[in-house]
């Protein structure tokens, strides 16, 4: 009787009722780019990369993926290569990128080049694939395995090459890019190269402007006679600019120390059709509200 007497029924409160039609808030989620400062280090996609792997950052040196499943890039390349001897290479090379599903990206080149006489040749078509091997972040350095064959008008013209792509942030800011690879030509002097190159840039403006610098090792050798090596060494500074968050331009000066050439440069117009640059960032589920 006693509880009886202590708990009658207008004893309780309005204010302690339930009410259904009551709105709880839920607590603010932002993304990665606002917990950063950085809209290009939000991640785009499902597999967690930052938005700034989808514009080419190094002109040399690949890193993961540009493009997620379904999206479409191209690309516009300019290459130069000064020699020792005094003559000059022009190689120009238009690029499409589709993105594929399990973090696959396949590319596709058209490359021709313009001779002393100003005359122009087509070279090769190439076919790329490459497959990043888990979701950005979740193995140290984002390993991401390449395979690409370079068809050209003739058989001994044509070659392979396998390559292995390293990338990651070291700060918000700071990028960087390795590669290992390995050419090899099918006919002809059946030439071998090996070659090394790496990156590192520094976002000055978020989405618009990054400075740093590039370096490439080449070592190649050919039938019967490997144990001659014709080595390079090229190291110069880069920059990105994007006009716009779906396009950029990059710009790389290389000056060689040893071999060939002994000045190189690129500049790549690129355009991304997808919308992983420039609509809403994708939130990971461990951020998202329930």
């Amino acid at each position: 009787m006693l509880c009886a007497a202590a708990f009658q029924p207008g004893d309780i409160s309005a204010a302690e009722t339930p009410n259904p039609a009551q709105t709880y808030l839920m607590p603010t989620v932002t993304s990665a780019a606002n917990s950063l400062g950085m809209a290009e280090a939000a991640p785009v996609d499902a597999s967690g990369r930052p938005e700034w792997t989808s514009q080419r950052r190094f002109g040399n040196t690949r890193v993961y993926i540009q493009d997620s499943p379904g999206e479409v890039s191209v690309e516009q390349w300019w290459r130069v290569n000064w020699n020792r001897d005094g003559s000059v290479e022009n190689l120009f090379e238009e690029e499409v990128e589709i993105g594929l599903p399990y973090r696959m990206q396949l590319d596709l080149y058209e490359n021709w080049t313009v001779d002393q006489n100003h005359r122009a040749r087509h070279e090769s078509v190439s076919f790329e694939l490459r497959w990043a091997v888990a979701d950005w972040g979740k193995i140290p350095l984002n390993p991401t395995l390449y395979a690409e064959y370079k068809a050209a008008p003739t058989i001994s013209d044509s070659y392979y090459e396998i390559k292995l792509l390293l990338g990651t942030d070291f700060t918000p800011r700071l990028h960087w890019g390795f590669n290992a690879s390995r050419e090899a030509q099918l006919g002809g002097d059946r030439s071998v190269e090996y070659e090394l190159t790496q990156g590192i840039s520094y976002s000055l403006i978020d989405q618009k402007l990054g400075v740093g610098a590039e370096m490439e090792f080449g070592d190649v050798t050919v039938a019967g006679e490997r144990s001659v090596h014709q080595r390079r060494f090229l190291i110069g500074p880069s920059i990105q600019v994007r006009p716009t968050p779906r396009s950029h331009i990059d710009l790389v000066a290389e000056w060689g120390t040893t071999g060939y050439p002994f000045f190189q440069s690129f500049v790549i117009f690129g355009y991304d059709f997808g919308s992983g640059a420039s609509e809403s960032h994708y939130i990971p589920a461990s951020m998202r509200g329930s």
